[in-house]
Parts: C-alpha cells; sequence; structure tokens
C-alpha cells in the first residue's frame, strides 16, 4: 500500500465534502464546487479565437496529409464521432506503434489546466504541436507541416484570412493557433448536471442525484471539481490502495516524467468526467472497460472506500448525467494537394 504524505494527503482530506443535510443543500454543495459548462466559445490566452481560425483549424484537424504517413490526424486518436477519443486503449500511431498512454477527450479540453495526463502541455496550443512530432504519433516535423500547407493554394488563402496581419502566416505556431481556436468549439454545455446546477431541481432523477449525494460524500469531489469535473489539479494514482500493475504500469511514473520531482511519482492530472460515458476504456493505461468497475477501482484505490453494488449504480447513474450536447461537426473537403505536396512516408 503506498499512502500520500504530508501536505497533500491533508489537502485532500481537507476537500472531502461532508454529506449534504438535504436536496437544497446538496444543490448549494455542488454549486459551490462545480460549475456549468457556458453555451459559447471561451477566450483562449494569446490567441484570439476568431471565425476564420475556427474554419482553418477545422480542416488542419481533420488533415491526415500533415503525418508522415499521410493517414493520421488529430481526429484519429481524438475521433469526434466517439467521445473526442479512439477506440482502443491506448492509440495507434506511425507504423502501427502503440503510444503509452490513453487518449485524452478533446471535448471540453480548453477548461483544463494543462493538457497531457501529466499537464507536460500548458494549453491547446502547445499540445497540438506534440503528437505531430511525435514519432509514435504522427512522425512529422514542423518544416513538414510548413510545406504540405505551403504547397496548397486553398491553404495558403486560407492562412492569409486567418492571420491578415502577418507577411509570412504559414508557420509551425499558426498552425497551432489555428488548431486550438477549433478545439475552443468543441465544448458539451446542456447536460442533464448543467441544467440542475443552473436551479432546476428536476433535471436529475432520484438515482442520479443519490450519485451525486455520494460523489460529495465520499470524497470523489476532492479531484473532480470546477467546470470540467476535473482536470484542474494533479493527484497521485493509489492515494490508499495500489490499483494493480495492469491499471498503473510501474514504468509509466506520471508527471515525475514532467518535474522530476520524487514526490512527482505516479501523480497524474485528474480526468474530466464530462461525458466520461462515452469514452471507455478508462484511466492513462485504458485498461478498464467498464464505468462501474472504473467507479470501485477508484474508490478502493483513491479514498479506500469498499463501495456497495448499489452505491456503484448510483454513482455511475450520476456520471451519465453528465454528458452534454456535442456540437455538429460537418466532416470537411480538405484542400487539394498539388505536384509540390510532399509524399507519404511509412518508414520510422
Amino acid at each position: 500500500m503506498r499512502m500520500v504524505l504530508g501536505g497533500a494527503l491533508a489537502a485532500l482530506l481537507a476537500l472531502m465534502a461532508a454529506a449534504p443535510a438535504s436536496a437544497d443543500d446538496m444543490m448549494k454543495k455542488a454549486q459551490q464546487n462545480f460549475k456549468p459548462i457556458p453555451s459559447v466559445v471561451p477566450a483562449v490566452k494569446d490567441n484570439a479565437v476568431t471565425h476564420e481560425k475556427i474554419e482553418l483549424g477545422k480542416l488542419l484537424f481533420f488533415d491526415p496529409r500533415l503525418s508522415a504517413s499521410e493517414i493520421i490526424s488529430c481526429n484519429t486518436c481524438h475521433n469526434l464521432g466517439t467521445g473526442g477519443v479512439d477506440a482502443g486503449p491506448t492509440s495507434v500511431g506511425h507504423g502501427w506503434q502503440k503510444g503509452p498512454r490513453r487518449a485524452p477527450t478533446v471535448y471540453n479540453a480548453v477548461f483544463n489546466v494543462a493538457q497531457f495526463w501529466d499537464g507536460r502541455a500548458a494549453d491547446l496550443k502547445a499540445q497540438a504541436k506534440g503528437p505531430v512530432q511525435a514519432s509514435v504519433e504522427m512522425n512529422a516535423t514542423p518544416d513538414h507541416v510548413i510545406k504540405v500547407l505551403s504547397s496548397m493554394p486553398d491553404y495558403v488563402a486560407q492562412f492569409k484570412k486567418a492571420f491578415p496581419n502577418e507577411a509570412n502566416p504559414i508557420t509551425f505556431d499558426n498552425f497551432a493557433k489555428a488548431v486550438e481556436a477549433f478545439e475552443a468549439t468543441l465544448i458539451t454545455p446542456a447536460s442533464k448536471f448543467d441544467q440542475y446546477l443552473e436551479g432546476n431541481a428536476n433535471a436529475l432523477n432520484a438515482q442520479e442525484k443519490a450519485g451525486l449525494g455520494l460523489f460529495l460524500e465520499k470524497g470523489c469531489v476532492a479531484c473532480h471539481n470546477g467546470v470540467n469535473i476535473g482536470g484542474q489539479g494533479y493527484f497521485p494514482f493509489g492515494v490508499v490502495e495500489n490499483p494493480g500493475s495492469e491499471v498503473l504500469p510501474s514504468a509509466d511514473k506520471g508527471r515525475f516524467n514532467v518535474s522530476k520531482t520524487a514526490s512527482d511519482e505516479y501523480v497524474f492530472r485528474a480526468a474530466p468526467l464530462r461525458n466520461v460515458a462515452l469514452r471507455a476504456p478508462y484511466f492513462h493505461s485504458g485498461q478498464v472497460w467498464s464505468l462501474k468497475q472504473a467507479v470501485g477501482v477508484m474508490g478502493a484505490s483513491q479514498l479506500g472506500a469498499k463501495l456497495s453494488d448499489k452505491d456503484e449504480d448510483d454513482i455511475v447513474a450520476f456520471l451519465n448525467a453528465l454528458t452534454g450536447e456535442l456540437p455538429t461537426i460537418q466532416y470537411p473537403v480538405l484542400p487539394v494537394r498539388t505536384d509540390a505536396t510532399p509524399q507519404p512516408s511509412l518508414a520510422r
């Protein structure tokens, strides 16, 4: 058994909520710990989200020609039709290589404190650059991306529209800004829980309210709070009990790989729970396919609680109420390649 020591444990215990005394108290407690997803596109730091950038970013998000093989796009691993993630435990990238972690969802990612399970990217701009260059993912380079985009007149025109005040708008930084602008639109408001947070006490049924009560009472809210119901802090996986090597592989030390601080071993960004019912399998290792089982693992590993079968069912019911309205995305017709467009390569 691995325990969290000192301030981390004290902070976790301090955040654990007491059982609400009444329905009104529970709503107030929920409103104190969570916020509804806004219905408008949020602003992002150092990047004005314009219509032109959004339209360009959408093309880039779906364009597989930015990868070396010209097979893999952003949407390959962050499939907008399957909850913003792909179907497997870990993503399959260039040359059928398996990635080390489960792909995080792109839906509502704009609300996270940082991107990736270990928080190594400060924002969506930085995140957009990572997979393009990772040899296990798209296996490309900034130079490749610029050559591809510069070779197609439609892209040249789109970049000029999106970045009108720049002499040479096709840059790797601007590629990332356009992708970020599009991803900022991928928000899912109006879930049943959002309606409850906005004051509609009847938005949740009895079982969903029971699950919310348990979520607050048991202490799940300590890590999973805010707009995205998670994604705002870093916590050890296995606070009370190690979940086992399949769920928590010993070779992946999480945030330690970024900070090189011993106390960050097996620390990960708390998973955002918005739309969680849409994106099995679960955890950074992608080894748990049942949401009910995932709830049980978290109860035992993080809270030291043996949840009853009914408790797990009630919490799952609440988690299902976190599914919002996904935006309607029409698959775009991409710019046509030219003789100058780099040809695909499957070489590693």
